[in-house]
């Protein structure tokens, strides 16, 4: 069995087969992710499941219950793996079919790989129990965590060289990462807690009388914590506004997927900014059907209409 995808060669049965166990993976793991990759032609689909079945996999070792040596240990094996998909010495009959799959997406299109294993320093850093001090700190582990994800998904969406700043796409994919790490962490900070993990910078915490931290639903005593949260969502729109100028540089529905995934982002950002305390009661999450008119909304092109109009503008 095997399926012609345009301008590539046919795909043998197991890689097939291990695009398939990507794509389950993704479907039931990744729910925002998967609404924007519905959106996508079939062959930067599978590449963008290999993408993030393998960093999937990463994520499950660091947020697991092994003790932090036997994490290492584990992740590093991960980089060594990663290591022969990047020397192509992964075989289709391979028992491993995330290696397969992420094989054959390396393959058809330019993943800059080493993005990956920025991923797994990111995770490692999560493992050492590392904290951060400043916005510039935190900015180090959210590249190595989502901005390298950004940049391998470029690989995959490709850009127009005609577009204008198009040598700068690169850099827009790493700020939009950014962006919606900063919206996880929002949303994450009482889960965070309870597993030990402080991932918003002290100085700001200590700015707004947070650095008590947050085990329970309701903010430290003499706190600020809805001015804390005000202020990260501020510089979370700041950077999606950069990370949104990527937009005019992708296909119709290359810039469809990235514009669904950062709108249902962008929308949780909305919610966290009306009601703040909210992220210590619960998880704060999107209704399907929000999200389903965020992906048509992306399909329509109307976001990269308008962020075009808006370059246009600013430009002499």
């Amino acid at each position: 069995m095997s399926r012609i995808v345009e301008g590539q060669t046919p795909l043998s049965a197991p890689v097939l087969a291990a695009y398939s166990y990507c794509e389950t993976v993704t479907g039931q793991q990744a729910r925002n992710f998967a609404y924007g990759i519905r959106l996508l032609p079939a062959d930067k689909r599978q590449a963008m499941s290999a993408l993030y079945a393998f960093s999937r996999r990463v994520d499950d070792i660091g947020d697991g219950t092994l003790e932090p040596w036997a994490k290492q240990s584990r992740l590093e094996e991960t980089r060594a793996l990663l290591g022969r998909i990047r020397d192509g010495g992964v075989e289709e009959d391979d028992t491993d079919p995330v290696a397969v799959a992420l094989t054959d997406a390396a393959r058809r299109f330019p993943l800059p790989l080493g993005g990956l294993d920025e991923l797994i320093d990111g995770v490692l850093m999560d493992v050492k129990g590392e904290t951060y001090e400043t916005w510039d700190d935190l900015k180090v582990y959210c590249r190595c965590v989502a901005g390298a994800i950004g940049r391998l998904s470029l690989g995959v969406f490709g850009t127009d060289p005609a577009a204008p700043g198009a040598e700068r796409a690169s850099e827009y994919a790493d700020t939009l990462g950014l962006a919606l790490q900063l919206t996880n962490i929002l949303r994450d900070v009482r889960e965070d807690a309870g597993n030990a993990r402080t991932y918003l910078p002290a100085d700001d915490l200590a700015k707004f009388g947070c650095s008590a931290g947050f085990q329970g639903a309701t903010p430290p005593a003499g706190s600020d914590f809805a001015g804390l949260v005000h202020f990260e969502v501020r510089r979370a729109r700041t950077l999606f506004a950069e990370g949104y100028r990527l937009l005019p540089m992708l296909d119709r529905r290359s810039g469809a997927c990235v514009a669904a995934m950062a709108g249902i982002y962008r929308r949780l950002l909305d919610r966290i900014e009306r009601d703040p305390e909210a992220v210590l009661r619960g998880r704060v999450s999107l209704p399907g059907r929000e999200k389903a008119y965020v992906a048509v909304r992306g399909l329509s092109g109307l976001d990269a209409r308008n962020i075009s109009r808006q370059a246009a503008r600013r430009r002499p």
